[in-house]
């Protein structure tokens, strides 16, 4: 059983047998019922990658080029137009968080990440002074919100540092998310910024460190808990995957596409679950 397969447990038992409910949710399902949840706070995991520790389970199938092509859309395109994202990339799910304007997700995301022009001042920043302590991406703009509307971010800020060990240099990551899908979305999103952590590697010429993952509320909506218990008997494979990104070092990040990266050793276990959103 890989780390995350064994956390991924931990916190589903957890959350079953100690989570507390949520109280005037925000979302609801498709056909307008509130969608309630039962919560841990304060979720906190540690994944060493370069020994291999990756922060995806093998319990289900995650569909990692999907995520990685998100991840394109908002931090190399930095656009938050959902077009875009369907006609690019053919990833379709975002279509249910469309704004009033018929065609974006608000002042959100991409577009945050180029109005302040975050990637392009974090690598600078990297170029100037990789030691420095301020290498950080925070989508919680108050300014965008009162802007347009729109979902607020969920995984909203990403910090790095950088450490030496003998004669390499390893990039560390930590990703902070305000509230998480543990069933849908916990891996995908941990995944993604594993990503973005290999494409900043990759183009400043480090060695990929640790990865932290901090999220505030961390739940499985009422509709899932059969879901989770399958989850629960399931035999983890004995691989363990790992995220590849095949290019040089030295790449510009943003001449990194998503068919350069390469998930080694993942064989899930099937069939895939079935999960409706909660909008």
């Amino acid at each position: 059983m890989t780390k995350a397969d064994d956390l991924f447990k931990q916190n589903i038992k957890a959350i079953l047998e100690k989570g507390v409910w949520s109280e005037n949710a925000r979302p609801k399902y498709k056909n307008g019922k509130i969608a309630n949840s039962k919560y841990l706070t304060g979720s906190f995991a540690e994944y060493d990658l370069a020994k291999k520790e990756f922060p995806i389970t093998t319990l289900r199938p995650i569909a990692i080029k999907t995520a990685i092509k998100e991840l394109l859309w908002i931090y190399q395109d930095q656009s938050s137009d959902v077009n875009l994202l369907e006609d690019k990339y053919n990833v379709r799910y975002w279509r249910d968080w469309v704004i009033d304007d018929g065609k974006s997700i608000g002042q959100r995301y991409g577009a945050t990440v180029r109005k302040y022009d975050m990637i392009n001042k974090l690598l600078t920043g990297f170029k100037k002074n990789p030691w420095s302590r301020r290498h950080i991406i925070n989508l919680w703009q108050y300014q965008d919100f009162e802007e347009s509307k729109g979902l607020l971010p969920c995984a909203f800020q990403s910090m790095y540092d950088v450490r030496r060990a003998g004669e390499d240099i390893y990039l560390d990551a930590t990703l902070v998310q305000r509230s998480n899908d543990m069933l849908v979305a916990h891996h995908i999103n941990a995944m993604q910024y594993v990503a973005l952590a290999l494409m900043i590697a990759k183009h400043c010429g480090f060695k990929l460190g640790k990865f932290f993952y901090l999220v505030n509320n961390l739940h499985i909506y009422d509709n899932q808990f059969e879901q989770a218990k399958e989850l629960l008997q399931r035999t983890p494979s004995e691989k363990k995957p790992i995220l590849h990104l095949d290019v040089p070092e030295g790449t510009d990040f943003f001449d990194i596409h998503a068919e350069n990266f390469k998930l080694i050793d993942y064989e899930p276990v099937k069939p895939q679950l079935s999960f409706e959103l909660a909008i």
